[in-house]
């Protein structure tokens, strides 16, 4: 069985079609969600609980401390070997989550540079005395496609982006294959998709569900673990808010709402890059998406 991705926009239910699958081919599950690797970020990243996996094994989560910070290299080993584990083992792996880079790193061969310590020190230095929006704003002109794709929050991306361009002299994107896979060329890619105002309602119900499930106090007990230690961590969605709130630089009704406008607008930069990979097959969620995707497996297992 080919290597099987589910991915989307964020709370497009990607999830639990992803249960759905792979009870039914006899599967585990590999994340491909950049914040649901940290141990303890749970509810404001919308990890499943053990008792809804369902018994399906999963990978690659709670795999960092939240003082860790990742990288797509890190990311990419760990994950193909997961899948080279599953499928050793006769299962089918079934890669899911909405980071785009993240699942692009399993399934095509980057050609990121090794990073340029002069390069990235003057970076750091000018993140230092200018602030990200200088940074970011000069991505945007350099690189467009990637300014969509990475959080403007995002200080240490938006570094290693503008550290490739004057590497290689080309936008961060171009070390993004667009033709077919070259590590699994068998892969089916299936994204989710959803109207704009139906996901807009669905996220909005999804941070206020957050709240009552306690995510204050989830971040207020990463707060003591030291959170704000991290690069990366700390800017996830809805955990800046909090620590926002927590600060006293906002009220915690801003740091909700804040939490939902930002959520929509990261909803809709994932929306622009998976629509560019051509390979990804889309599903509706209003419709029978789990038959949908069993049949078009179907029609490519006997070729039609």
């Amino acid at each position: 069985m080919s290597v099987i991705v589910v991915c989307g926009a964020t709370a497009t239910g990607k999830s639990n079609l992803a249960i759905a699958v792979a009870q039914h081919l006899n599967g585990e599950i590999v994340n491909a969600d950049s914040m649901q690797i940290y141990r303890g970020m749970d509810i404001g990243t919308a990890k499943l609980s053990i008792d809804e996996r369902q018994g399906i094994r999963h990978h690659l989560l709670d795999v960092l401390d939240i003082n860790q910070d990742a990288t797509v290299a890190w990311y990419q080993e760990l994950a193909r070997a997961a899948i080279a584990d599953i499928e050793s083992r006769g299962k089918c792996a079934i890669v899911v989550g909405g980071t785009g880079l993240y699942i692009k790193s399993i399934l095509d061969e980057l050609n990121f540079p090794d990073t340029n310590p002069v390069i990235r020190e003057k970076l750091e230095k000018e993140l230092k005395d200018f602030g990200i929006d200088t940074l970011f704003q000069r991505l945007e002109k350099l690189d467009p496609a990637a300014a969509l794709a990475i959080d403007r929050e995002n200080a240490r991306r938006v570094v290693r982006a503008l550290e490739v361009i004057e590497i290689t002299g080309q936008p961060f994107t171009a070390n993004l294959p667009r033709e077919a896979s070259t590590r699994y060329p068998d892969a089916q890619q299936f994204g989710l998709v959803m109207d704009r105002e139906k996901l807009s309602e669905r996220i909005h119900e999804r941070v206020d569900q957050m709240w009552e499930q306690g995510f204050v106090d989830e971040v207020d007990r990463l707060l003591e673990e030291g959170i704000t230690g991290s690069r990366t961590a700390q800017l996830a969605l809805g955990y800046s808010q909090i620590i926002a709130y927590r600060k006293g630089l906002m009220s915690e009704e801003a740091a909700r709402e804040d939490t939902k406008r930002a959520t929509r607008q990261y909803a809709r930069r994932q929306e622009v890059w998976f629509s560019r990979d051509q390979r990804i097959t889309w599903i509706s969620p209003i419709q029978p998406s789990f038959e949908v995707l069993l049949a078009h497996l179907e029609r490519v297992k006997f070729g039609q």
